[in-house]
């Protein structure tokens, strides 16, 4: 039996949700109606979920939220609130909520969104619980991530964490610079994953116009544009597959509306249909933009983006993993060799100490292109440095200057904390180990944040 915990001042909507959590059969509910006893009773016992309700007296759903947080209490939990007040549970998202619901909550949709915070949770101890000490040998799938070359351990430590969310049918969210391999991620995620055998649909967002892309995604129903047939959409054909959306911060607002109910419910609607269908697919996501900046507030869902958020992986880019560089630099040169039958067998000193300097502003791809240029121009048995592109060396020789704006340091503290916690895909223990502090103490400068909003 897992123990939820409902948190709610109004007794009748506490009532509703015992009565039938206990019909389950799956949940065994506790019900705390006055928040002030909230407190105490965290501290003696320990609940798999908590529903909590946002608009209470004497002590507020925020409140309870920030102070489990600031505990440690990883706990996930669902937030209940009304249609009003939308924006105040995305900011409890923000803070570390698992989703939220808007009441009258359906029932369904209900057990749907406990069952995944229960799952999460799972997987995300069972990823912080990872060894230390990682090889690409100890993947289960390794030869998923075959397209994904390295020699880092960062990069190696995001493929066991990638191969634990492929087990489970989790939304992931993938994001990093260009060039520097959302898509073979993507793809390796499948390959690992129980849906291996079915199809693996691959989207460019930025490729349809934002009023074609419902009808080509969702559908569309006869009677709408296709008035003489049914269309199905590229939702349908990747059923019982993997949908990969690329470059999901070109999304239209409205379309991100459904998407986002997609991800939460598994539901959709074809264009110009009211009737509900059901889509078995797992979703993948990716954006070279970070959009948790306040630039994107506008232009994406901070509702939407929250939810991706939860299982996230940031791909790092290649100069912070210099390492590799050597790496696929022969790597990319043995291809290019093969493939124009040139007899060179590798990179003069002076020419593998530019390309270790250079920063590789599209990541791996732009250095296989600097690779094969290079291999175009050699008449000799290495690649010497003049072969190189001349923009690399101005650019390690003149390094363009970055703006400085003074900042309060509270600010500078509270985006590297930010940045930190993307970066290790919001896990809270790996984040504070390397900040230096303990998870305690990120949750308070995490909660200082939403408090000044």
């Amino acid at each position: 039996m897992r123990k939820v915990l409902i948190i709610d001042d109004d007794a009748a909507v506490t009532n509703y949700f015992m009565v039938f959590l206990v019909q389950t059969g799956i949940f065994e509910p506790s019900v705390v109606n006055d928040s002030r006893e909230v407190a105490g009773l965290l501290e003696r016992e320990k609940f798999d979920v908590i529903m909590l309700d946002m608009d209470m007296p004497n002590v507020s759903g925020m409140d309870i939220l920030r102070a489990m947080r600031g505990k440690g209490n990883d706990t996930p939990v669902v937030i209940l609130t009304g249609v009003s007040d939308v924006d105040l549970a995305v900011r409890a998202m923000k803070l570390g909520a698992f989703d939220y619901l808007t009441k009258p909550v359906d029932d369904q949709n209900l057990l749907q969104v406990l069952e995944n915070a229960i799952e999460h949770r799972t997987l995300r101890r069972t990823i912080e619980q990872l060894p230390k000490e990682l090889t690409r040998k100890d993947l289960a799938h390794e030869a998923a991530f075959v397209q994904l070359p390295t020699q880092d351990d960062k990069m190696i430590r995001l493929f066991h964490q990638a191969e634990q969310l492929a087990a489970s049918d989790v939304s992931i969210f993938i994001w990093g610079e260009s060039g520097t391999g959302k898509e073979a991620l993507a793809r390796a995620i499948h390959q690992a994953s129980p849906r291996r055998e079915g199809p693996f649909v691959f989207v460019e967002v930025d490729s349809f116009a934002p009023d074609e892309f419902p009808a080509f995604f969702f559908g569309q129903a006869k009677g709408g544009r296709s008035i003489h047939e049914e269309t199905p959409g590229l939702l349908e054909q990747a059923n019982h597959g993997t949908l990969f959306l690329n470059n999901i911060g070109d999304l239209s607002l409205p379309s991100q509306v459904k998407l986002k109910r997609l991800i939460q419910t598994g539901e959709y609607y074809s264009e110009s249909s009211t009737a509900i269908r059901k889509a078995d697919v797992r979703m993948i996501v990716s954006s070279n933009r970070d959009l948790t900046r306040p630039e994107y507030a506008n232009a994406f869902s901070r509702d939407l983006l929250y939810h991706l958020m939860i299982n996230s992986i940031r791909i790092p880019p290649l100069r912070e993993r210099p390492g590799d560089i050597p790496l696929l630099a022969d790597l990319f040169l043995k291809e290019e060799t093969g493939r124009v039958e040139k007899n060179i067998t590798g990179f003069a000193e002076d020419c593998m100490e530019l390309l270790e300097k250079y920063g590789y502003p599209d990541n791996v791809q732009e250095l296989r292109t600097i690779v094969a240029g290079a291999v175009a121009k050699e008449d000799s048995s290495v690649i010497t440095a003049d072969s190189l592109p001349s923009h690399i060396r101005e650019r390690i020789e003149k390094p363009g200057e970055e703006m400085f704006y003074p900042r309060k340091i509270s600010e500078v503290v509270r985006e590297h904390v930010r940045l930190t916690l993307a970066y290790f895909g919001q896990q809270r223990e790996a984040a504070a180990e390397v900040l230096g502090i303990t998870p305690a103490e990120l949750d308070r400068i995490a909660a200082e944040d939403i408090s000044e909003e």
